[in-house]
């Protein structure tokens, strides 16, 4: 093999993709074909959002941000939605302008979709460490929002990355300095590097000396919070993502201090933390027990809290009656006394694709609102519903609790992340409206690809 060919196998070129080319279900004609039916009027698996739920989760999370004295930087990916990026930004409590995006492709459909022309979106984060594949896509969409004064910012959390950024800049006319965001671990060793780490020290000193990159603060994720069972134990990871954050600015500061070659920060660091757990623990008190000097102003970031799912309820920082979103999946089949001591079965409609294959502290893939069920067991496109407790089918009320086939269910899964991505459109509804809990009131067509 040829030097030329092993390079070009293993390595990767910069890509450009054509967005346009991307297609969607047109919005107007679901909501033509949909709007004003019921839920049981509905073709299944169906994934439905309470609008009403939705907004108010919104609200909540603005008021913790409220509480922190920290502005607000609002994930899309969960539902990745013109209207739902909407409701995220502005809610009932206060609003925002800041993003963050997990694909390149929710960014662009962010602009098509017109958020960045009516001044809605106005700071734009890629939430993941840079790619080089990355780079001329990215550049591209931040020469498209140039004209409106729109700030788009990138993750970084290697010298590499670094490097390539300089390489892609030194091809330009003229060159352009980064926003960046470094990527900093505070335990779920996901992506970043540790405040402590040498690692750290080295890639701040390659972006303080890139005249192509400018530090606009500090972000961390603490996904491992997803573990916790009670207010106290998220308080505690986010004391953990806060210190992290903090720690890595003031090791930033010293650097600056002690190089006079380099360029002083003029701005103080944005200190980025959050996940919907540890973000639902940001109250007044848990601000005033944090009172440690901080080397920056406060950001708050989450995106899964206005759906909400088994895996929060478990964390006992919201009850089910927060989570907007569920599964409509219809029962095809039945089996009398199969399951563990000898219980009823069920088969429906909703399997893996649907309700995705990720678990929590519950039991199962998913449990039936308001029914003894939940889902079992799972295979592609369909799933076992089994018995919870009371093993009866009668209850001490006389109401018959078991499935009959042709009954249509609704199930809360594990991670709604996951589950909605499965989804071409969701249903919407709206349980401030009379009547409106049960019946479409619109349809959110979601941004797809990467």
């Amino acid at each position: 093999m040829s030097e030329e060919a092993g390079e070009s196998r293993g390595s990767v070129i910069q890509t450009r993709t054509p967005f346009h080319i991307s297609a969607k279900p047109e919005k107007q004609e679901l909501v033509d074909e949909y709007r004003g039916k019921t839920l049981n009027a509905l073709r299944t698996p169906a994934l439905v959002i309470d609008r009403a739920i939705f907004a108010k989760n919104c609200a909540e999370m603005h008021e913790h941000a409220k509480q922190w004295g920290a502005s607000f930087r609002a994930h899309v990916k969960s539902h990745k939605t013109v209207e739902g990026t909407r409701l995220q930004l502005s809610s009932s409590a206060d609003q925002t302008q800041a993003i963050v995006v997990s694909t390149v492709m929710e960014a662009c459909e962010v602009i098509r979709d017109g958020l960045i022309a009516d001044k809605t979106v106005k700071d734009i984060l890629y939430g993941l460490p840079v790619a080089v594949n990355k780079i001329a896509d990215l550049s591209a969409l931040w020469d498209e929002v140039a004209y409106s004064d729109v700030a788009l910012r990138i993750l970084i959390d290697h010298p590499d990355q670094v490097a390539f950024l300089e390489k892609f800049e030194y091809q330009r006319k003229t060159s352009r300095k980064w926003s960046v965001f470094i990527k900093i671990d505070c335990g779920q060793k996901r992506a970043g590097q540790p405040p402590s780490s040498p690692q750290l020290r080295t890639l701040l000193m390659a972006a303080f000396a890139s005249p192509v990159i400018s530090v606009y603060g500090f972000y961390c994720h603490g996904g491992q919070s997803y573990a916790s069972t009670s207010f106290s134990e998220a308080s505690s990871f986010l004391s953990q993502e806060l210190e992290a954050v903090n720690n890595a600015a003031g090791v930033a500061l010293s650097i600056l201090a002690s190089s006079p070659k380099v360029t002083p920060q003029r701005e103080p660091f944005v200190l980025a933390i959050g996940s919907t757990p540890t973000v639902h623990a940001a109250t007044a008190e848990t601000r005033e027990r944090l009172a440690a000097v901080l080397n920056g102003t406060l950001e708050l970031h989450a995106g899964n809290y206005p759906l909400l799912d088994l895996q929060q309820l478990h964390t006992g920082l919201i009850t089910s009656s927060r989570i907007s979103q569920r599964v409509l999946a219809t029962v095809i089949s039945y089996y009398p006394e199969r399951g563990a001591d000898g219980t009823d079965e069920a088969m429906c409609d909703a399997g893996a694709i649907a309700m995705s294959k990720d678990i929590g502290p519950f039991p199962g893939y998913g449990e039936v609102v308001g029914r003894p069920w939940r889902l079992g067991r799972i295979s592609q496109e369909h799933g076992i519903l089994t018995r919870t407790q009371p093993p009866y089918a009668i209850t001490p009320d006389g109401e018959d609790i078991n499935l009959k086939i042709g009954e249509m269910v609704q199930i809360v899964g594990q991670h709604a992340c996951l589950i909605l991505a499965a989804f071409p459109w969701y249903y919407i509804v709206d349980s401030d409206i009379k009547g409106g809990g049960d019946v479409v009131q619109d349809v959110w067509v979601p941004w797809k690809g990467w």
